[in-house]
C-alpha cells in the first residue's frame, strides 16, 4: 500500500509474521549460524542475500534501513555508526585519490573539515561554492575529474536552503550525482529525491532519533542515477571487483549498484557499522518523527516571531519567517515547515551571546542539536571552531551567531526562558 509518510514512520521496516514480536526486536549478536559451508561461501560471494556478520548486516539494522529508505522514497539504505561516517562513505564510494568533488561551503563544521582536510589528505580535492551560487559559478567549479556535487538541504547552522533542482540539473548535465544531507528538515519536511537529488545522507543522531540517545548515520540511494551511462567516470561500479571474483555492481545489482557497493566494499573494509541497540533506539524515535517535527516547527515559528520583535535581538535567521532571504526557497522545498533550529544574534555581539546562553534555565548548552529538548550553542567557538575567520564568513557563521534548537516543550515556557535570559543583557 502507498501509505502516507506519517503511517510509514510507524508501519515500515519491521514486518512481523505470525507469532513474531509486534515491536522490532534487538538481534544483539555479532554472527549468525549456518549449517552449510557452501551457503556461507555464497553469502561471501554476494550470490545470495542473508545475515552472517553484523558489520555487514543485522536483522534489527536491516529493518531500520528499510524504514528510512521508505521514508525518503529510496530503493535502499545503509546505516553507519555516525553521521560523519555516512558522509565519508557516500563520497568515497565513487571518488578516489586523484578525483575532485564540489560542495556547498555552508555545511556542518565536521563535514567541512572532513572534506577540507581528511579527503584532501586521501587525495580527493574539493572546491567549495556558496549554496546560492549562480549557474555559471557552479559550472565554473567543475573539472574533468569531478565525481559529485554535495550540499545540505538546510545548512547547519546558517539555515540556508539549497536550490535542489538547480544543483541536480547542473550535476546531471555534467554526468555526476547530487548528494544532499537532509538531516535538519528530515523526509517529513523535505523530499530531495522528488527534486532530482540522487543520494541522501543523514546524521540520524538528530531529529530521526529525536532523543539524543544514539549516534548514527545513514545513506539512502534513490536508484535514479544511471552509473552505466557514465561508466568511464565510475569504474568502481562498472568494472570487475576482483575482491568479489570479478562481479560488476551495475550488472549484478542494477539500480542498487551504489548502495550495494557501499555496504559490501566500504562497510566491509572500514567497519563503521552501527550497533543493533542503537538501530533499535533509532527505530523507536522514528515512530514519532512526524508528530515531533510538527511540534518542533510550530514552536520554532513562534520563537522566531518573538525574537524578530525584540529590540535586544539584532538579527534572526529562520526560513519560515516571511522576508527571510530563504523564505521563497523554503516554501518550494519545505512548504510544511523547515525544522526547529533558529540562528540569531543579540546586541553586544559575542560576549553578550555567551551571557545570554549562560542565563538560560530551560535550554541547555550542549554540543548537540535537533532533539526534543531545547538546546543552544555558539558554533563559532565549538562545532565550527576549526574554521578560519574567512571560512566562517563563507559558511555563514558569524562570531555572534547563536544556534537555538527549539524543542517540543510548551511554547510559553520556551519563550519565557528566552525572555528572562534577554533581560540579563
Amino acid at each position: 500500500m502507498d501509505w502516507h509518510i506519517d503511517t510509514k514512520c510507524i508501519q515500515e521496516g519491521w514486518k512481523p509474521g505470525e507469532g513474531e514480536p509486534r515491536v522490532l526486536p534487538v538481534y544483539q549478536s555479532t554472527t549468525f549460524k549456518y549449517s552449510s559451508a557452501g551457503t556461507l561461501g555464497d553469502l561471501f560471494d554476494l550470490k545470495i542475500g542473508g545475515d552472517f556478520y553484523t558489520r555487514l548486516s543485522n536483522p534489527t539494522t536491516n529493518a531500520v534501513e528499510n524504514k528510512i529508505a521508505a521514508l525518503e522514497g529510496g530503493i535502499g539504505a545503509l546505516m553507519t555508526s555516525a553521521g560523519q561516517a555516512a558522509s565519508m562513505l557516500s563520497v568515497c564510494n565513487i571518488a578516489r585519490s586523484g578525483d575532485h568533488i564540489i560542495s556547498a561551503v555552508a555545511i556542518y563544521g565536521g563535514t567541512f573539515n572532513l572534506f577540507h582536510k581528511t579527503l584532501r589528505e586521501l587525495g580527493i580535492d574539493v572546491t567549495f561554492i556558496q549554496p546560492g551560487a549562480t549557474d555559471a559559478e557552479i559550472e565554473a567549479a567543475f573539472r574533468p575529474n569531478t565525481k559529485l556535487l554535495f550540499g545540505e538541504t538546510l545548512s547547519n547552522p546558517s539555515l540556508q536552503v539549497l536550490d535542489i533542482e538547480q544543483y541536480a540539473r547542473i550535476a546531471h548535465a555534467h554526468g555526476v550525482p547530487l548528494i544532499v544531507d537532509n538531516t535538519f528538515p528530515t523526509p517529513i519536511n523535505c523530499r530531495p529525491f522528488e527534486f532530482g537529488a540522487d543520494i541522501v545522507v543523514h546524521s540520524t543522531s538528530k531529529y530521526l532519533d529525536g532523543h539524543a540517545t544514539a549516534l548514527g548515520g545513514v545513506i539512502v540511494d534513490s536508484g535514479h542515477f544511471d552509473w552505466q551511462a557514465h561508466a568511464s567516470r565510475y569504474p568502481g561500479l562498472t568494472t570487475p571487483d576482483e575482491t568479489y571474483h570479478g562481479i560488476v555492481y551495475t550488472e549484478q545489482f542494477g539500480k542498487a549498484a551504489y548502495i550495494t557497493k557501499c555496504r559490501t566494499h566500504l562497510m566491509r573494509d572500514m567497519g563503521v557499522a552501527p550497533s543493533p541497540q542503537n538501530a533499535f533506539l533509532l527505530s523507536q524515535g522514528m515512530d514519532t518523527l512526524h508528530l515531533r517535527m510538527e511540534r518542533h516547527c510550530f514552536n520554532a515559528q513562534k520563537v522566531a516571531e518573538f525574537l524578530s520583535q525584540d529590540e535586544r535581538v539584532t538579527w534572526v535567521n529562520y526560513p519560515g519567517l516571511p522576508g527571510d532571504k530563504n523564505y521563497e526557497l523554503a516554501q518550494k522545498y519545505m512548504p510544511h515547515g523547515t525544522c526547529g533550529v533558529i540562528s540569531f544574534g543579540v546586541r553586544g555581539g559575542r560576549e553578550a551571546a555567551s551571557r545570554f546562553m549562560e542565563s538560560l534555565k530551560l535550554a541547555a548548552i550542549v554540543i548537540h542539536v535537533a532533539d526534543l529538548r531545547t538546546c543552544v550553542l555558539h558554533p563559532a567557538s565549538t562545532t565550527h571552531r576549526q574554521l578560519s575567520d574567512q571560512q566562517l564568513s563563507e559558511a555563514g557563521v558569524t562570531p555572534d551567531l547563536i544556534r537555538f534548537s527549539v524543542g517540543i516543550e510548551h511554547i510559553d515556557d520556551i519563550i519565557g526562558d528566552i525572555r528572562q535570559a534577554l533581560d540579563t543583557l
